[in-house]
């Protein structure tokens, strides 16, 4: 059965799905790909947080971790007006990376 199929098949059938295929080829290197890299350099990230680290919220709120909750996968951060309990996915990646690298002295 597959062999009449293919055997059916000629070469303008196949330029004819060529398109598609370069377009998904396209979609998955320049939009899938870096997103799954993306997802799992922040779940390493938020695996990473430890005591003490200086973090930026999701919602900009500046803090220090006082205390992480392994149970229900929070964290609890003590800014200037108290302390504030957040789920790990909550803390910025991005900004906390910026504000833990070293000052440039000019």
């Amino acid at each position: 059965m597959f062999t009449s199929i293919l055997l059916q098949m000629d070469m303008s059938s196949l330029s004819g799905m060529l398109p598609f295929l370069l377009m998904f080829v396209v979609i998955y290197l320049f939009m899938i790909r870096p997103q799954m890299k993306r997802a799992k350099n922040e779940k390493l990230f938020q695996a990473s947080i430890e005591k003490g680290n200086k973090v930026i919220t999701t919602s900009g709120i500046h803090g220090k971790i006082s205390d992480i909750v392994d149970s229900d996968n929070t964290v609890i951060i003590e800014t200037g007006a108290g302390k504030i309990k957040f789920e790990r996915s909550a803390i910025s990646m991005e900004l906390s990376k910026k504000l833990q690298a070293p000052k440039e002295i000019k």
